[in-house]
């Protein structure tokens, strides 16, 4: 099932809808995010995962292991905007990761993801959930290793029912457990807006190439996964009230395959992780947060 989008910027603030494809239940009333611009020297809170934190984009910052960098949106969007940037992402970030501690690759164990909000908190960014089920590392490690026996085939698409089974399973919760954390995000910072970020395009529609080494018949299994990943993200911004920014209908032509690629294959052609955010991705995520920020 493809995506409902809506445009590049998704303002939902106030609006309630049904889940489409997670077939999760309405998670209860919402009270819609407050949509009031953001001042300069504002209180900014970024939570999330890698792509969110910008791995080899500039300086580290952040926790030990959690591969987060200066040159991630976070830290783009509070210099153009004059915030005070609490930047808590962190690679490998599931949404459990906003309410349990984490343990990066290396690094001692970091705090729950929400203690960095505080009842003075003006503006939230929430961008989540692909490394739920182990979704994203299934698609860049053990998809691409099966390939090496079956490049014509779709063998991680033909995997077992109950591997398959269990990745469809987070997916189609994933809106659900996205609106809780929206809930204690706003009691933790009532006055906050808050602001869902989507993923980008990382998989191409159609064609195959080097830099995404999968078999040729889990292209497609690869998009949908990833595809609904960021519907459930929509899902959840909609019915808990609040922006969604829509970064997979503006990164349309910008796929690792593309000719302009803003996600890394896996060998990046500059700086960046592989299988992750070019520089180019993470300015335009930060152009449209500006321009939603600018627009209230």
């Amino acid at each position: 099932m493809k995506p409902a989008f809506r445009g590049l910027l998704v303002v939902v603030a106030g609006s309630v809808l049904l889940a489409g494809c997670t077939g999760d239940p309405d998670p209860g009333p919402t009270t819609a995010s407050p949509t009031e611009a953001v001042a300069e020297g504002g209180r900014y809170v970024a939570l999330g995962d890698s792509y969110t934190a910008g791995p080899r984009l500039g300086v580290t910052t952040g926790a030990q292991g959690c591969e987060q960098t200066a040159g991630n949106y976070p830290h783009l969007l509070a210099d153009r905007l004059g915030l005070e940037l609490t930047d808590v992402s962190c690679g490998g970030a599931t949404s459990e990761s906003l309410t349990a501690s984490q343990t990066p690759p290396n690094g001692a164990p970091v705090p729950p993801q929400l203690d960095a909000l505080t009842a003075d908190t003006d503006l939230v960014t929430l961008s989540i959930g692909g490394n739920d089920g182990k979704a994203f590392g299934t698609l860049v490690t053990t998809c691409v290793g099966l390939a090496l026996k079956d490049r014509q085939g779709a063998p991680c698409a033909e995997l077992g029912d109950q591997a398959r089974d269990g990745l469809g399973s987070q997916v189609t919760t994933l809106a659900r457990r996205l609106g809780k954390a929206v809930k204690k995000i706003r009691e933790r910072a009532p006055k906050a807006r808050i602001v869902m970020v989507g993923y980008p395009q990382m998989f191409p529609a159609s064609g195959t190439c080097d830099l995404l080494p999968l078999a040729k018949g889990d292209y497609p299994f690869a998009r949908d996964l990833i595809e609904r990943v960021v519907q459930a993200q929509q899902d959840a911004a909609t019915q808990a009230g609040i922006d969604y920014v829509d970064v997979w209908t503006a990164s349309e032509g910008h796929d690792i395959c593309s000719a302009d690629p803003w996600v890394a294959g896996l060998v990046p052609a500059e700086r960046a992780l592989e299988y992750h955010p070019y520089a180019q991705e993470q300015r335009v995520v930060a152009d449209l947060l500006e321009e939603l920020l600018a627009g209230s």
